[in-house]
């Protein structure tokens, strides 16, 4: 409400000039819209057609025939005739250069365009290119030091072969030391024995506190034994 107050009040004022609601001006015809991309085909198929070695011959032809038909021809059938210098193909002519140029440079406009955005595709393919081998280098960079830090073929065999010797030596000591064990074995038995048969007969005897006698068959046993074993005990002589 209070625009339409507002919009009242100025069309009362008499300080303020009306707006023009009717244009006393006629209007401009409307002129007929032409396909923009079918002109540019049509323009760059007549450019591409006037560079041609068959447009020059047919110009050629059509000129030629021109020439002799208004020279040689009967006056009467001359429709362009010498005497007036061949005013109508001169005519014919320069609407055809007029007319031509426009769509040569038409043609040629719609090729820069076309090689504007070519080379721009271009620019766009190759920074894309260069960043996708950017990122190629860097990972085969990174491959190059992670793989630095893997073993080696070499490197694994030369360790097993190393691992292999230790467990070789360690077996080697092993073996040693059961061999060593298995001597000393026999000579502690037999003794265990005979101080275990010492003191069985000494409990069936009823002996007190004094030390039973040791069995002289167990102390045989274990002279041979440590003999089989041992160094061979020379006798000395008495004196």
């Amino acid at each position: 409400m209070a625009e339409e107050r507002e919009g009242r009040r100025r069309e009362s004022a008499l300080d303020q000039p009306r707006e023009k609601r009717r244009r006393l001006a006629p209007r401009r015809p409307r002129v007929p819209r032409m396909d923009a991309e079918g002109f540019g085909r049509l323009s760059e198929g007549f450019a591409r057609f006037m560079g041609t070695p068959q447009f020059l011959l047919y110009m050629t032809v059509f000129v030629v025939v021109w020439l002799l038909w208004n020279t040689y021809a009967p006056e009467s059938a001359q429709f362009d005739p010498r005497a007036l210098n061949y005013t109508l193909l001169t005519l014919i002519l320069s609407l055809q250069a007029s007319y031509a140029a426009p769509l040569i440079l038409l043609a040629q406009n719609r090729q820069d365009d076309r090689d504007r955005v070519g080379l721009e595709q271009d620019r766009q393919r190759a920074e894309r290119n260069l960043a996708d081998t950017e990122y190629l280098a860097r990972e085969v960079a990174a491959l190059r030091l992670a793989v630095g830090e893997v073993a080696t073929r070499d490197f694994v065999r030369s360790e097993l072969r190393a691992l292999l010797e230790e467990v070789e030596l360690l077996a080697a000591d092993a073996r040693r030391d059961d061999d060593d064990g298995r001597l000393d074995r026999p000579v502690e038995r037999t003794r265990d024995r005979a101080r275990e048969k010492g003191r069985g007969k000494g409990r069936q005897r009823g002996a007190g506190p004094e030390r039973p006698e040791p069995d002289d068959d167990a102390e045989e046993q274990a002279e041979q034994a440590e003999g089989s074993t041992g160094p061979a005990r020379v006798p000395m002589s008495p004196g």
